[in-house]
């Protein structure tokens, strides 16, 4: 015995451990079991373990709630592909993890349908021998994370477009306003020809469509800086109506406001807020075609970021037009993406960047034939002002 060990020193190894050499895990007993019950349930990650037949044995609240699960009496014991057979994803990381040799730490996966994003790492469950007898895994929701991320990458891409786009905007802004004064020119000294008449309006119209292309073009690169103040949604709501019927033709389409009075204020800047509800509500009208109604109600949520919420204000905008599919509803909020033939496809990304820039989120609710519901949630104060 003595020379195999030696043998074992000299290879570079060490004197294998027996289970009686092997350490003890401090596994809580006796009246310690409640206070590692308690914290497991007050982690803020989520926690969950298996045995290797794959049968539930623990499982905190936290991961209830990153999973949308109901906790039910006789979850413990279960087998864990059926408690998570919402989550196909989830179930083929977990059977796998006692087949690798090198176990996931701190990656990530995208829950369906919810959309969630969790970072996780799995550990292997072993007895006091050293014999692996389950699994664990530990997860948190990174989705605000990774919205602010995806933002900031928005962000970077649209600045190194930015000054190329603002650029050629200007350029391109003097040729246009010099098309259409000279064919404003040329119309009056042709009055006596009305078919050249009409076809230099044609001529002028373009233009000028074309010149607040170039307008919206400059506003979407332009960088968003927020005069912030204590902002009523109510105030910039009435006024995003006042201001969308200057600027689209509403025709018999019924506005319906159920927003109270009593809503939080938000930090925000009202302007760019009253900005962001004129363009849901221009796209609305165009949607719908001068019939039908739209309804804009609003409510105080509480928004859930990794910490223990934050008060927000969630306005819901909800028109009766035709809706559209999912094909298309991925793509809306994307700039320059449009179904409208004279359309720019810069109203609703000037929108989400506009909640982008205020902390908030946005969301479509849509289907053909059933028209259309954008959930706007604009939390009361920015995150970085809470901590």
């Amino acid at each position: 015995m003595r020379n195999a060990s030696r043998r074992a020193a000299r290879a570079g190894g060490r004197t294998p451990t027996t289970a009686r050499s092997r350490p003890r895990s401090s596994i809580p007993r006796g009246p310690h079991e409640a206070f590692f019950r308690y914290l497991v349930a007050g982690m803020r990650n989520g926690v969950l373990a298996f045995t290797r037949d794959g049968r539930l044995t623990l499982i905190n609240e936290e991961a209830y709630r990153i999973f949308d699960l109901r906790p039910r009496r006789d979850d413990l014991g279960r087998p864990v592909s059926e408690l998570l057979q919402q989550h196909p994803e989830v179930v083929r990381v977990l059977h796998s993890v006692f087949d690798v040799h090198l176990l996931p730490n701190r990656e990530e996966l995208r829950l369906r349908p919810s959309g969630k994003v969790i970072g996780y790492t799995l550990g292997l469950v072993r007895d006091d021998s050293g014999r692996v007898i389950g699994a664990s895994m530990y997860f948190k929701d990174l989705t605000r994370v990774e919205q602010l991320e995806e933002r900031d990458r928005l962000r970077d891409r649209l600045a190194a477009v930015g000054e190329m786009a603002a650029a050629i905007a200007h350029e391109v802004k003097n040729p246009l306003a010099g098309i259409e004064v000279m064919a404003g020119l040329l119309r009056r000294k042709i009055a006596g020809l009305p078919d050249a008449q009409a076809l230099l309006t044609d001529i002028i119209a373009e233009a000028k469509m074309a010149n607040a292309i170039v307008q919206e073009v400059l506003e979407f690169v332009r960088p968003i800086r927020l005069q912030v103040e204590h902002t009523a949604v109510s105030e910039a709501v009435q006024a995003a109506v006042q201001l969308a019927d200057t600027k689209a033709r509403r025709g018999d389409i019924t506005v319906d406001i159920r927003v109270p009075m009593g809503l939080p204020l938000i930090q925000g800047d009202r302007y760019q807020l009253t900005q962001l509800f004129t363009n849901l509500l221009i796209n609305a009208y165009e949607a719908m075609e001068g019939r039908g109604r739209i309804t804009i109600s609003a409510g105080e949520v509480s928004i859930y970021d990794g910490a223990d919420g934050r008060p927000a204000v969630l306005v819901e905008v909800t028109d009766e037009g035709p809706g559209m599919a999912p094909e298309l509803a991925e793509r809306v909020f994307k700039p320059f993406f449009t179904t409208k033939p004279q359309g720019s496809g810069l109203g609703l990304a000037i929108v989400r960047k506009i909640v982008d820039a205020h902390d908030g989120t946005i969301d479509l609710q849509t289907a053909p034939g059933r028209g259309t519901t954008i959930r706007v949630t604009l939390p009361v104060s920015a995150l970085h002002e809470e901590q």
